[in-house]
This record gives C-alpha cells, structure tokens and sequence, in this order.
C-alpha cells in the first residue's frame, strides 16, 4: 500500500500546482504581434497614395479601352471626367458613344489642350477617340495633397502615356 499511497501525494502535488503562461510563451506572442504591426502599421498611412494611384490606373485603363472601342467599332468613342456631385451638366454634353466615366471627388484635374492651353476641370471633360486612331489629345493633370500624375494623350496617334516623374 504504500506505493499506491506516493502515487497519490504525486498526483496532488501536480493538481495544487499553479497554471499559467510561461515567460517564454509571453515572449513568444510579444514578439508575433510586434511583427504584425511593423507590417501593418505602415500599410494604414499609406492608404491615400494607394487610393490616388488606383485611380490613375482606372483612368488610364479607361482612355485605353476608349481608344480600342473607336478603332474596332469603327465609331467614335468618348471618356467622362466627372469631378463633383453635380453630373447633371455632364450630361448635356452630346458625346458620339459614351464608354465609360471617370467619377472623384478628392481629386483635382487640370487638362492641357494640344494648344498648351489650361484649364482646370470643375464639373467634367470629355475625352473622345477617333476610328482612324486620332484623339481630342492633351494631357491630364490630376493632383490630391502632394501627390501628382499626368497622363498624355497624343493627339494623332490617340496613345496614352504616363510619364515618370523624377523625385528628388
């Protein structure tokens, strides 16, 4: 009997322990979350320069489908840039074929004509591509905070380009 009766001090000793974490686990999980943050936490503040490039992107891919539209359809095809609520003057615009519009309200547009005239866009511009692959032409300008991009359309051949710019 006496083995059976140290088998059970054992076992009572070992349920009277305490439980818990051990320093090395707390460290563990301490350092799991200081990696997700150094991931994470840059990503939040940079969340504005995301959104302005996506909407370039979605600008030039709208200009490009244009473009292809009016060579293949064999019609003119056109691109609006609405920038405030008020659209409604947008719409007595005649356009030959509509393909898609370009809608911000955080952003601001200017537009270059091939003349080098500027102007700034208060309700919208109407971009328009030809069959024979000629455009309207000109560059867009579009600004939020300090950031700045700009898209040429050639004129003749309806090409649309973003150049790079140099940050010193």
């Amino acid at each position: 009997m006496t083995p059976i009766s140290r088998c059970s001090s054992i076992l009572a000793r070992k349920r009277n322990t305490n439980s818990g974490f051990t320093l090395l686990e707390l460290l563990l999980v301490l350092t799991i979350i200081g990696m997700a943050s150094i991931l994470v936490v840059p990503n939040v503040g940079n969340l504005d320069s995301r959104s302005f490039a996506v909407q370039v992107r979605q600008a030039h891919t709208l200009l490009n489908h244009a473009r292809r539209d009016a060579v293949v359809r064999g019609q003119p095809s056109s691109i609006r840039f609405i920038i405030t609520d008020n659209s409604e003057s947008c719409e007595d615009l005649g356009s030959p074929t509509l393909v898609g519009s370009w809608e911000s309200e955080e952003i601001t547009l200017g537009f270059e004509d091939s003349a080098h005239i500027e102007t700034n866009v208060d309700e919208c511009l109407e971009i328009t591509f030809y069959p024979e692959g000629g455009s309207t032409g000109g560059t867009l300008h579009l600004s939020q905070g300090e950031q700045e991009a700009h898209l040429l359309i050639d004129p003749f051949t309806g090409r649309v380009s973003q150049p790079q710019l140099d940050e010193e």
